[in-house]
């Protein structure tokens, strides 16, 4: 099959296509024939440093859109031809390729309304922000959350999915973004160059604070949040750890919860098809028109390295999808 491959960890700006022997599905596995698949940062981070369960050539790329074309031994739940969408095992082969193996409990059915270009928008993106929104914040006992990186793909879904659950949306984003997170329903847009967060925030909401921040940008970023979240208030990371050294106790008593939605697959035969879970709800949302799927350009499989080369330098708004098969 033809792929993108990775010859060696931290040469991602310098993948080309190739040929490699198409992978077999094993038990409880299926071969799905990649139509289109989503690109996210965490594609050249982890080339960047590698990892130890890789074998070079490598194939990078988790959300995965496509047509089941085999299936493993075991598997019942699904038949050749089916469309679907997945997450996929970073520590395994990915999806920039013509074929990719993924286990049959984790992904989800796409509706004949959706594109496969639409259902490869979501995976990463869309279950990190469903998960940190609701599997680890109380969300239904909230009125105001802030969402730092409105314009990123997590603060992007992050932003519709709290907007349909009632709250008022804040976020952070450059002048130039304003608009957009807007049009995903941000009530409340600051412009973190410009602007003091924390000041903003205790002004918008009477000196109170927001009731959860969902920060998506930097360990720094969660240090911050610790002065304007309110009483009793919490914060969901993707991207570090608090540093609570300052936060005396006894004072706000704030929760804070680890997001890492590729840690599911070191997890339970139970925990894992969760996953497939979120999909369906993504899914079910996007047909339904509650939230948009963020595509904002399709690309070759040949456009990705310099694709990445965008993604890593903050220049892309929305979600990037390579078309592998029409």
């Amino acid at each position: 099959m033809k792929a993108m491959l990775l010859e060696e960890k931290g040469k991602w700006e310098q993948m080309k296509t190739g040929e490699i022997k198409t992978p077999s599905p094993q038990k409880g596995e299926i071969l799905v024939k990649v139509h289109a698949v989503g690109l996210n940062p965490v594609d050249y981070k982890t080339a960047t440093n590698g990892n130890p369960g890789w074998n070079y050539p490598h194939v990078l790329g988790l959300d995965v859109a496509g047509t089941i074309e085999e299936l493993g031994e075991g598997v019942t739940q699904w038949t050749k031809g089916d469309r679907v969408v997945y997450h996929g095992d970073m520590t395994k082969g990915g999806g920039f390729a013509e074929f990719a193996v993924t286990t049959a409990h984790t992904v989800s059915r796409i509706p004949d309304e959706i594109s496969f270009k639409d259902a490869a928008a979501l995976p990463t993106a869309g279950y990190t922000a469903y998960e940190a929104l609701f599997r680890k914040l109380p969300l239904h006992t909230f009125k105001t959350i802030l969402i730092q990186g409105g314009a990123g793909g997590v603060g992007g879904f992050a932003i519709q999915l709290a907007k349909n659950a009632g709250l008022e949306v804040f976020t952070t984003a450059s002048s130039s973004n304003h608009d957009y997170v807007k049009s995903l329903g941000a009530d409340h847009v600051i412009d973190y160059r410009s602007e003091d967060v924390k000041g903003k925030v205790l002004e918008l909401t009477n000196g109170r604070g927001v009731d959860a921040v969902l920060d998506t940008v930097s360990r720094a970023t969660s240090t911050e949040a610790l002065d304007y979240i309110a009483y009793r208030g919490q914060l969901a990371h993707i991207a570090g750890a608090p540093d609570t050294s300052s936060l005396k106790p006894f004072t706000k008593v704030i929760s804070f919860h680890e997001i890492a939605l590729g840690a599911i697959h070191k997890a339970d035969f139970e925990s894992q098809k969760d996953l497939a879970a979120m999909g369906d709800e993504m899914l079910q949302l996007l047909k339904e028109g509650k939230i948009d799927s963020l595509l904002s350009e399709t690309i070759s499989l040949e456009e990705i390295p310099d694709a990445l080369v965008r993604l890593s330098e903050r220049h892309v708004k929305g979600k990037i999808v390579a078309v592998i098969a029409d």
